[in-house]
């Protein structure tokens, strides 16, 4: 939704009708998930994708219908198709269901309002009615629990709520269904709902050249960064323009601040190779509960700095265990750019599970003859 704003704010202004498609479920294999967005304006105009090229051309044919039928919303699914390799369906072989409806939030819950939260990355989560009672209607849930909008009845408007509270706290974004008035174990009413967390933080100990590169990978990722060093010479906006915040200050100092906030979500990442930063922020950030941590240096370097770590009493296993070092995957990357690619690999594979040779968890030297063809 925030990607296609741009767009959808100049069609609007020029007087000009607009489609939303999200895809509200998925399955089997799919190539975007739940909440990813496109909208067609009356001229045919796309901005956003729902499938990376595999329907979207039906999906302006029904977008164009929905806003020439009254502008009802509609349900659409879509299949792979095997019989007819160029048809429409998806190749990957899953199924995606879309929910599209005309982009007239005037009243309720207003798109100017989703739009001004999502730029100012403020978390929220948008229910939608997909079938039932008053479908389209929508409420848009914060996390103080501030309402906009009704989906028609204030007994379901309560428990939507309440569940649409619980989803962004997951950060889950799927499909629900209700009685007329909220009950539990019925279908009459099916919702959407979007949750839009806030975006998750990488926090970068070190302004040093492979920072630079590691900033703008994760910025590609959305994360928001911010590059931290205690010498203000270094932690300049001319060498890291790419960051959200730079913070001249002393590692404890900073996670003492920023760590109750940290998440399992979230990275540390720690370059500097100098026991005055990295064993602070290797402490600072043990104390929170960031997700990744991941800290530089060759095996001999990350020898000291255990031992250094132990003289300052941190000794448990589990915790050590959290600690990524050497950082990255062990895919012979070299330069700032090949071993950004490797640390933020390193971070996909531990949150979503997936194996992953980790450098921390390979033998011999980081840098290796590349291997002949």
């Amino acid at each position: 939704m925030k990607d296609i704003a741009t767009d959808v704010d100049r069609w609007l202004d020029a007087g000009q009708r607009v489609a939303l498609a999200r895809v509200v479920n998925l399955e089997g294999s799919g190539p975007r998930d739940p909440g990813a967005a496109m909208a067609v304006n009356e001229a045919g105009e796309v901005t956003g994708s729902v499938s990376g090229g595999c329907v979207e051309g039906a999906v302006v044919g029904e977008a164009l219908e929905v806003l020439g039928d009254g502008g009802a919303p509609r349900l659409v699914t879509f299949g792979y198709s095997d019989d007819e390799a160029f048809a429409v369906g998806l190749t990957c072989g899953g199924t995606i269901h879309l929910l599209i409806e005309p982009l007239a939030w005037d009243t309720g819950v207003r798109w100017s309002t989703v739009r001004d939260l999502l730029r100012a990355e403020e978390p929220l989560t948008l229910v939608s009615v997909m079938e039932g009672p008053n479908a389209g209607a929508r409420l848009l849930v914060r996390p103080d629990s501030t309402v906009e909008g009704t989906l028609g009845d204030p007994d379901l408007d309560r428990v939507v709520t309440r569940d649409a509270l619980a989803e962004l706290a997951a950060g889950r974004t799927l499909v629900r269904h209700y009685g007329a008035c909220g009950q539990a174990n019925e279908e009459t009413v099916a919702v959407f709902i979007e949750s839009f967390a806030r975006p998750p933080r990488m926090i970068i100990f070190g302004a040093v050249d492979f920072t630079a590169s590691l900033a703008r990978a994760a910025k590609l990722l959305g994360y928001r960064v911010t590059v931290c060093d205690a010498r203000e010479v270094f932690a300049t906006r001319a060498r890291f323009p790419m960051a959200d915040e730079l913070e001249v200050d002393w590692p404890d100092r900073i996670l003492a601040r920023l760590g109750p906030d940290l998440g399992p979500e979230d990275a540390v990442c720690v370059l500097t190779h100098d026991p005055k930063f990295d064993v602070p922020a290797i402490i600072g950030a043990l104390a929170s509960q960031v997700g990744y941590l991941g800290v530089m240096g060759s095996r001999r370097t990350h020898e000291k700095r255990m031992q250094r770590l132990a003289e300052e009493g941190v000794t448990d296993p589990a915790q050590l265990a959290r600690i990524m070092a050497p950082i990255g995957l062990d895919i012979g990357a070299r330069s700032p750019e090949e071993t950004a690619v490797a640390v933020c690999a390193e971070i996909i594979a531990l949150r979503t599970g997936h194996p992953a040779l980790s450098l921390r968890d390979a033998d011999g030297p980081i840098h290796r003859d590349p291997v002949a063809r």
